[in-house]
């Protein structure tokens, strides 16, 4: 039988490896788009949808699978979450139709969205909580490196089987859950958190509405949802408008060239590091504001780019702070509520910032349209400062250790 640390952490390392896997899945379709277009003869407002289809997935997938895991076993409904991204993403290679492709796809949101927070609250199951941000900006890290890997997959596979067999290599986060059926022992490493949530579902089942149990909560939960929106919107913003932005502004040309993605994911990557040791050292007022205030200034003079060297450095400056700040929302949402909802809050939280987020390159598509590059910029810089003006606003976030006092009261009760 497996020691007990050895299974945690082996669990841990599953928790961090499971978002690389699920970057992994989501980012082929971005890859093979056109192929898509072509092959199933649909417009641009179809092919929009699948995305759209695929965050609405991530939704309604994060709020099922958040409840359900923090009602029975974590890790079991962990292992399932992965399961379904992957077989949905896999089974996208018997695509006869746009409707199958919807389908498929809402199936796959749902399986990633679910996977985000119960991996979190295994995280915060396993990690000390004074040292969850560096955890979890490991977790932002694997999605980033699952997202170049989907990359250098697109590159090799396609060009040989098509966008059919690049999905087909959605199947691969399978073999991650049977190294977990046979390398990790979940009743040995969460037989407390297990027990803990025995007694709480005995007493009361956990539920969304937890979240906004009273006006203190319903207010950090909203304002909580706004900045994971800011989030993601930024993060749209920047890797689908910015290269497309930068080449109609100053005529530098990004087309075909994997460069400016690189160094802004591995300005993504450094950004994620730096900011879970600072959200750890000196707590997430003075780490948001630092990287809030800095992204809206990075994003604005990002705008004065004008050649390849400088759009290069701009992305990794521009990566760094804007998406740096990700891992730090799944560090600090656990130590916010109580651990019976870890799943539930990280899950619903996340899940409407994408939802609502996703929305962003619409908007920005239409500034561009009816005004011009520089309110694009002041838009996306505005969305940080309304970020931070939020953030300052929370009154559990003013501690180094921002522990919820309500965890205490729920524990009283």
């Amino acid at each position: 039988m497996n020691h007990p640390n050895t299974n945690s952490q082996r669990a841990l390392i599953a928790a961090i490896l499971a978002s690389g896997t699920d970057d992994l899945n989501v980012m082929f379709l971005a890859f093979s788009m056109s192929a898509i277009i072509a092959q199933l003869g649909i417009n641009g407002a179809q092919a929009g949808l699948i995305a759209t289809i695929t965050n609405l997935g991530m939704l309604v997938g994060g709020l099922v699978f958040g409840v359900l895991a923090d009602r029975y076993n974590r890790f079991k409904v962990f292992k399932w979450t992965i399961l379904l991204f992957s077989l949905a993403t896999g089974l996208i290679f018997f695509t006869p139709n746009l409707g199958y492709l919807y389908l498929m796809r809402f199936l796959a949101g749902m399986g990633v969205g679910g996977e985000y927070g119960v991996a979190i609250a295994i995280m915060a199951s396993i990690v000390p909580a004074q040292k969850m941000g560096r955890v979890s900006s490991l977790n932002g890290i694997a999605g980033q490196i699952g997202s170049i890997l989907s990359a250098l997959l697109a590159g090799f596979i396609a060009p040989l089987f098509g966008w059919r067999g690049l999905f087909l290599f959605g199947l691969l986060p399978v073999a991650l859950v049977i190294w977990m059926i046979f390398a990790i022992n979940d009743q040995q490493v969460f037989a407390d958190t297990q027990a803990r949530q025995q007694k709480q579902a005995a007493a009361q089942q956990p539920s969304i509405k937890e979240l906004f149990q009273t006006v203190e909560l319903s207010r950090q939960t909203l304002g909580l949802m706004l900045m994971t929106t800011v989030q993601i919107a930024g993060y749209f913003g920047m890797m689908n408008w910015l290269p497309t932005i930068m080449q109609e502004a100053s005529g530098v040309s990004v087309k075909d060239s994997s460069t400016w993605m690189i160094a802004t994911i591995i300005g993504m990557c450094l950004g994620m590091f730096t900011f879970g040791r600072l959200l750890d050292a000196r707590g997430p007022r003075l780490a948001y504001t630092t990287f809030l205030s800095l992204s809206a200034l990075s994003v604005y003079l990002f705008t004065f780019a004008r050649t390849p060297l400088t759009m290069i450095l701009g992305g990794a400056i521009v990566g760094f702070f804007v998406n740096g700040m990700f891992a730090g929302y799944g560090a600090m949402i656990t130590r916010l509520y109580p651990d019976h909802i870890a799943s539930i809050a990280n899950n619903v939280i996340l899940n409407v910032g994408r939802a609502i987020g996703g929305f962003s390159s619409v908007v920005i598509g239409w500034l561009l349209d009816v005004s011009s590059v520089p309110m694009v910029m002041l838009f996306l810089a505005s969305l940080y400062l309304i970020s931070l003006a939020t953030m300052l606003s929370l009154p559990n976030l003013k501690a180094k250790n921002y522990q919820h006092q309500l965890q205490q009261l729920a524990h009283n009760h």
